[in-house]
């Protein structure tokens, strides 16, 4: 990998293709050149860099000559017709998509968890669905002071996560509910503006969602441990940015507050805000934007053996997607 690599953002206009530009540009990312590319509808659209612009460029499979990174957030269905291209080009892809993330092979990589495992790709590498990634982030640490056992977690999933035209309904829906308007439902199987809705991605056989397998199965990939058992419930609710997540942790030890708070406290990428008697604790309509993993209600678990229990608020466009899949590309830069 050169020191500066040409870098292409596919899927560039759309809310996480957006961000990874704004995390690129933010980290000053060493690039010797950014390409932003998109489908044909969106060719020619000017978007800004760097007190700049970048013409957004048609993509096919020749956008990826003379690239040596390639962020992807273009849906599951084109990083799989653009891979072959990609990796023949001699570019890594770095795929925010569901397309490759549990396959043989693939590296699934949150850096402040499993960084070595980028260096063991074949061209690809796979960030984790937005859930997991801030889940991990919290659950590494406390894993080196406790092998976990179980997890439960219960998820409280923004709009942002759908993407812009997403965010855009609930916005949309909350102006003509207030209104006294009909709403218009698009995006959510229902009315997501004063709703909360037990249901994202499709429904599985055993009447679990496959938002709920992404954060069981990717949990145990990237931790590094199959043992693991997570029972993941997954929610989306009338926010814009950021997700928030009640998580109850079972370690096969005893793991205190005290060492958790510690753990949690020098771990790269985490900010705690955790003061019940001044009512601090993290929150979503508050944190977007933010890069860290926000940890707050850090408290013991009696209903079992060895657990804890912990609130955690990251922005799903930032940590959750554009900045974790930059973190990762920074990973390949020589050192």
């Amino acid at each position: 990998m050169p020191a500066q690599p040409v870098v292409a953002v596919a899927g560039a206009t759309g809310a996480v293709g957006r961000e990874m530009l704004l995390v690129l540009e933010q980290r000053d990312f060493a690039a010797k050149e950014v390409r932003a590319l998109a489908s044909s509808r969106s060719a020619g659209q000017k978007l800004p860099f760097k007190g700049g612009e970048l013409t957004v460029a048609e993509m096919g499979p020749a956008s990826f000559d003379g690239v040596d990174i390639a962020l992807f957030s273009a849906g599951a269905s084109v990083s799989q017709d653009l891979r072959e291209a990609v990796t023949s080009a001699g570019a890594v892809m770095i795929d925010n998509s569901s397309a490759f993330r549990m396959e043989e092979g693939v590296p699934l990589v949150v850096p402040e968890v499993n960084p070595e495992a980028a260096a063991a790709h074949n061209g690809v590498i796979a960030n984790p669905n937005c859930s997991t990634i801030q889940m991990v982030v919290a659950l590494g640490p406390l894993h080196q002071l406790a092998p976990i056992k179980r997890v439960v977690v219960s998820t409280y999933q923004a709009a942002s996560g759908a993407g812009a035209a997403a965010m855009d309904e609930l916005y949309n829906q909350t102006r003509d509910f207030l209104d006294g308007k009909e709403l218009t439902v698009e995006k959510f199987a229902h009315q997501i503006a004063f709703n909360c809705i037990p249901h994202i991605d499709v429904f599985l056989d055993d009447a679990s969602t496959k938002e709920e397998w992404k954060m069981v199965v990717e949990t145990k990939k990237i931790m590094g441990d199959a043992s693991i058992e997570v029972c993941a419930n997954c929610v989306r609710v009338p926010v814009l940015r950021c997700h928030a997540e009640m998580v109850n942790v079972e370690f096969s030890a005893p793991v205190s507050v005290e060492q958790a708070r510690s753990a949690l406290a020098a771990a790269p990428g985490i900010t705690l805000q955790d003061d019940p008697a001044t009512k601090t604790y993290p929150m979503p309509g508050l944190l977007a934007g933010s890069d860290d993993t926000y940890i707050g209600r850090l408290r013991q678990d009696p209903s079992v053996p060895h657990g804890l229990n912990f609130w955690c608020v990251a922005d799903q466009l930032r940590k959750g997607a554009a900045l974790n899949a930059v973190q990762i590309a920074e990973l390949l830069l020589p050192a």
